[in-house]
């Protein structure tokens, strides 16, 4: 951004590097974008309560939310402005002054992570060398905020609940950050944009087809991305069962939203980095990363609105795979949940590093050796799959009939 900054500041017939303004000009616009991040962020997760609500209805034939707004769609309003004018209730024996903030720590962990996140060709707050390392490091926040919370509670519930999600959270880092490592060697970067610009616009392109361990890595990276999330089959951190909802038992209010608001945009999240790191990101098919930078005028603008389209259309689809994930499996127990990360995850990702650091001076050595690859992956692990469901599907349909009525249901 600050690059398109500089030029509006040239179009105003001054020179950034000697204009005495330039750093006031800087800082309204990283406020102005800061802003626009916080309620796209605030938003979205309002938005996909509702939509998760939707699809559970739809999954368990029920109707869902539907009165207030078309289709009930401003039922997440409704919440928001009740979850506001109720009481701020906070324990007498809580540590008033860390009780209070815990839940902002969550959302400016969130929150930075958009910073680094691409959604199209030229639309990322701050295209950073580091960016993956960024996302890691910011995410540390979310937590901080969960530990604090339960430890400034001071109810047994809320801390079990903190401890709980803390050994959760920390151990899936590990898959999850080794998952991710293998498209930056492969890119050579750690650039979320350069990510994307290594890869293709079709699918035979992308780095989930490289090769059989960055396969694997694609899901290694997604079930941990689900357990740092706090998504079923791993909500076990807020167990109503076991914990009383656990570390935030003892909020009440926009707070306790607040929590439930970085689940429900953390779903974003994770899309958003599954599909920049693996699944080509905003790439168009057929036109290359180069031809979109010599692009201009209203062609370069209605490409930019394509490559966004593409990017948001794919981050949806796994949105949508999660919300499936929810009201389709049951929960775990915690020492399954353990057991998956370090028995199998931990290992299984970090044999797949060093398979894919040797299968980069294969390819070196023969590229035609990677274009095969390629090629038989994609058939074997992306068309097959996805003809054999959908070939499934229709066949549960025809058998048994689609009985929803999206009409008054509606």
């Amino acid at each position: 951004m600050q690059g398109w900054i500089d030029s509006l500041i040239r179009g105003w017939g001054q020179d950034p590097a000697t204009w005495p303004w330039t750093q006031i000009v800087y800082v309204a616009f990283m406020g102005l974008f800061a802003f626009i991040v916080i309620n796209f962020a605030a938003i979205t997760a309002g938005i996909f309560s509702w939509a998760e609500r939707r699809v559970a209805a739809r999954m368990q034939s029920r109707v869902g939310p539907n009165r207030v707004g078309p289709g009930g769609f401003l039922q997440w309003v409704a919440d928001a402005v009740k979850l506001l004018t109720k009481e701020d209730l906070v324990p007498a024996e809580a540590d008033n002054f860390l009780f209070r903030i815990a839940p902002y720590f969550m959302m400016v962990g969130f929150a930075c992570v958009f910073v680094a996140l691409p959604f199209s060709h030229r639309l990322v707050i701050a295209d950073m060398n580091i960016g993956i390392f960024f996302i890691l490091a910011v995410t540390a926040l979310i937590v901080v905020g969960i530990i604090m919370s339960g430890w400034s509670s001071n109810s047994k519930w809320s801390l079990f609940g903190a401890i709980r999600s803390a050994a959760q959270i920390i151990s899936y880092e590990i898959p999850a950050g080794m998952a991710l490592m293998i498209p930056v060697l492969l890119a050579g970067t750690l650039s979320t944009q350069g990510i994307i610009r290594a890869q293709g616009g079709w699918p035979w392109q992308w780095f989930v087809f490289d090769n059989p361990a960055t396969f694997a890595a694609f899901f290694i990276y997604f079930i941990s991305a689900l357990a740092e999330g706090n998504r079923t089959p791993f909500d076990l951190p807020e167990a109503e069962s076991e914990l009383v909802s656990g570390y935030n038992t003892e909020y009440s209010g926009m707070r306790f939203s607040y929590f439930f608001l970085v689940e429900w945009g953390n779903m974003w999240v994770m899309s958003a980095l599954a599909s920049t790191m693996f699944l080509g990101g905003w790439q168009i098919p057929g036109v290359s990363a180069a031809q979109l930078d010599a692009m201009t005028g209203g062609r370069a603008v209605a490409f930019e609105l394509l490559s966004l389209a593409i990017f948001a259309g794919k981050t949806l689809f796994w949105v949508f795979v999660v919300m499936w994930l929810r009201w389709t499996l049951p929960r775990i127990r915690v020492d399954q949940m353990m057991n998956m990360c370090w028995k199998y995850l931990v290992p299984v990702s970090f044999a797949a590093v060093i398979f894919v650091a040797g299968w980069m001076l294969v390819v070196r050595a023969a590229p035609a050796v990677g274009t095969v690859t390629h090629w038989i992956m994609f058939l074997a692990a992306g068309v097959l799959p996805a003809a054999f469901f959908i070939n499934r599907v229709a066949r549960n349909i025809h058998d048994t009939g689609d009985k929803f009525d999206f009409t008054s249901n509606w």
